[in-house]
């Protein structure tokens, strides 16, 4: 089954989480340790779940109601920006795998799926991060049992969910390598970052 893609993926996401929490600052650049042409596919995985990470503790701290309104700004700025970054990622993602099975024969039969591989994968990074955070607090000291209870609840149907991803995931990766599927990528086409397609950017610019 696609060699269980996902399982590789995860414990690549689960690193780069580590990894980036061994600092704990926000501003720390990306040291992807896949760096090599044949770690390609590991690299984008990598890069993909710290941008997440990142992102995460952007929106927790955005969230506090004494935050400074220009720190706001400026966080609010940032986490575009590593939108537009994820974004991009997840499109890399998606021509890795067109590059990869476009030798396969396609069957007349075969059906396109409702999401890309690449995307779906965004799902089970973000997925994982919950699950990280959410067994964070099914242990904090200072928490009350009821917490703790109510989110190891919690913690069982995130599992749950990552299994059932994960489960659809290495099945469609299975069913285009194939031909049972086929895949298509479809850009984003973000519309607010563009200086000629936002039109507050669009007057800012002239």
């Amino acid at each position: 089954m696609a060699d269980m893609f996902t399982k590789n993926a995860i414990e690549i996401f689960n690193q780069a989480t580590a990894d980036f929490k061994k600092s704990g600052s926000i501003n720390q650049l990306l040291t992807n340790r896949y760096n090599h042409k044949e770690e390609y596919i590991e690299s984008l995985l990598y890069k993909k779940s710290w941008i997440d990470t990142i992102q995460w503790a952007y929106e927790d701290i955005i969230r506090d109601p004494e935050i400074d309104p220009i720190e706001a700004l400026n966080l609010k700025r940032k986490i575009d920006s590593s939108n537009q970054e994820r974004t991009d990622t997840v499109e890399l993602l998606d021509e890795y795998f067109l590059k990869k099975y476009s030798d396969i024969k396609v069957l007349e039969s075969a059906t396109i799926n409702t999401e890309s591989p690449a995307w779906a994968l965004d799902r089970l990074s973000i997925l994982e991060l919950k699950i990280y955070h959410m067994n964070i607090e099914t242990n904090r000291l200072d928490a009350s049992e009821n917490h703790k209870s109510n989110c190891s609840l919690k913690l069982a149907v995130l599992i749950q969910q990552r299994d059932d991803l994960s489960t659809a995931i290495d099945e469609l990766l299975d069913e285009i390598s194939s031909g049972k599927k086929y895949m298509k990528t479809y850009k984003q086409m973000k519309m607010y970052n563009d200086q000629e397609l936002n039109p507050i950017l669009r007057k800012n610019k002239q």
